[in-house]
């Protein structure tokens, strides 16, 4: 065989290991995912029933909404908002981590495709034993030296590939998860400004009911002593509204302990809290956007994070495959050498050298290829986190849409119900006037619109809740694409 022959067979197996190397990873792709058609079991309808003035409409196909919490109308939720995302300390952690992450990326790229050249000197002063029996019994001189040294591994097998590959994956990754923890930010933040209204609203409501209580209790007090009632119907009336006041003080620890949650979200001290907004300053948005199943994965950060982990996994896997493969490094070095300084850097000093290595694994002790076995395993676990993330995407979406549904049948009757137990107080109120009712008939009356009125706060919170979760499930639109106005649908 002749000398070009053996280049060119050098050559085409070198190109055939190389285009080997593209198999040695899975496909950079997680499997298709579950489909749907439709989220829920029992798919809700178009238009919810219309409460509190207020018949959403769930618009199937629209385009998710980035800053969604400015939907519900408040310049002050969205300062919170703004606040939190700018000042909460978790958040910040998670920049400062892609922050990292990218850096090792560039580190990454820039140490392993690129060739590394270092450059060093030395000065010493060295004493050393002489031969026997020939010139003095030991020698004494200086050296200096300075050169430079050059190394480049080739990445023949993909090692070094699949490790860039992994790195921008990992940067990805948390990209992604950086938007996941801003959007659940705003979502607990818009959650616990409405939990706090709804419990400061609840609190008065409680502290109303529980005047009223004691009221019968001193009217029932008066009958009993002019014996128009029983003794057993004063120990009642005096039961009920310690059982009112016994509920006031856990009742105050929520309302206090949602405005301290609220305030740490936002990277404030509880002492900071914000005082609660009205609940009925929060405007529920009419129009909410429900994207198509096959978009949502497409939208959702938590599922694009954990598709990104699966293109870490699988360029571990390529990693790990790579290294029970030869790897060859060229190194070199060129520089000056001497014992005097003077004549340092001229032609009889220069040293230099030039060579390549070739690295073979052989046996250790099976560690190699149990490692590739558990990059695999982990490929495998990546996957199967990724249709589980799709499934519970779909969930949290069919979830929201059905609690909504319910919520407005369930604020429609509570309105009702309200609306008849506060016409009822008015009437009865009127008919005091007139001396046609009992003062102790009035109060009553209006325990029972106050009783109604708690039930109507529980429904408008839960309605707000559901909301901003449906619109938090929907996740992020992708670049460039149109978003409704702030106003829209009003």
């Amino acid at each position: 065989m002749t000398s070009s022959s053996r280049i060119s067979t050098v050559a085409l197996s070198v190109s055939v290991l190389a285009l080997a190397a593209c198999a040695f990873a899975p496909l950079n792709k997680p499997p298709a995912p579950a489909t749907t058609n439709s989220y829920a079991a029992e798919g809700p309808p178009d238009t919810s029933v219309a409460a509190d003035g207020v018949a959403q409409r769930f618009t199937l196909g629209a385009q998710a909404v980035p800053e969604w919490w400015r939907q519900f109308g408040l310049d002050t939720l969205n300062a919170w908002v703004d606040e939190g995302l700018r000042n909460n300390p978790s958040l910040a952690a998670v920049r400062h981590t892609l922050e990292a992450v990218h850096q090792e990326y560039r580190a990454q790229v820039g140490g392993s495709l690129l060739p590394s050249i270092d450059a060093g000197g030395q000065v010493s002063r060295q004493r050393a034993l002489g031969f026997p029996d020939f010139g003095p019994p030991t020698n004494l001189y200086d050296v200096f030296a300075g050169q430079l040294q050059l190394s480049y591994t080739f990445d023949l097998f993909g090692a070094v590939r699949y490790g860039v590959r992994e790195a921008a994956a990992q940067v990805d990754l948390q990209s992604y998860q950086l938007a996941a923890a801003q959007r659940a930010l705003a979502a607990n933040i818009v959650i616990s400004a409405v939990n706090a209204s709804a419990l400061s609203a609840s609190l008065s409501v409680g502290e109303r009911q529980s005047q009223l209580a004691h009221e019968q209790a001193d009217l029932a007090d008066k009958a009993y002593r002019t014996g128009a009632a029983s003794h057993e119907d004063v120990l009642t009336a005096q039961q009920n509204a310690a059982a009112l006041d016994a509920s006031l003080p856990a009742l105050h620890a929520q309302a206090l302990r949602a405005r301290h949650a609220l305030a740490v979200l936002m990277g404030r001290t509880p002492d900071q809290a914000p005082e609660a907004l009205a609940l009925a300053s929060f405007r529920l948005p009419d129009e909410v956007p429900v994207s198509i199943p096959s978009d949502l994965l497409h939208q959702r950060p938590d599922v694009l994070a954990t598709e990104a982990a699966v293109h870490v996994a699988a360029a571990q896997v390529g990693v790990a495959t790579a290294e029970l493969f030869p790897r060859i490094t060229v190194s070199g070095s060129y520089g000056s050498a001497t014992f005097h300084s003077a004549s340092l850097f001229t032609g009889p000093a220069a040293v230099w050298s030039a060579g390549a290595t070739l690295a073979q694994p052989i046996f250790h002790g099976g560690a190699l290829r149990a490692q590739r076995k558990a990059a695999v395993a982990n490929f495998d676990a990546s996957v199967s986190q990724y249709q589980q993330t799709v499934l519970n995407a779909f969930q949290n979406v069919a979830d929201a849409l059905t609690a909504l549904n319910q919520d407005a049948l369930a604020l429609q009757a509570a309105q009702t119900a309200a609306a008849a137990a506060q016409q009822s107080f008015a009437e009865s109120r009127s008919r005091l006037a007139l001396g046609a009712v009992s003062y102790p008939s009035t109060v009553a009356s209006e325990q029972r619109w106050q009783n109604a009125r708690l039930s109507e706060i529980q429904d408008t919170a839960s309605r707000l809740v559901d909301t901003a979760a449906l619109f938090q499930a929907m996740g992020t639109p992708p670049a460039g694409a149109s978003t409704p106005p702030a106003n829209a649908g009003q």
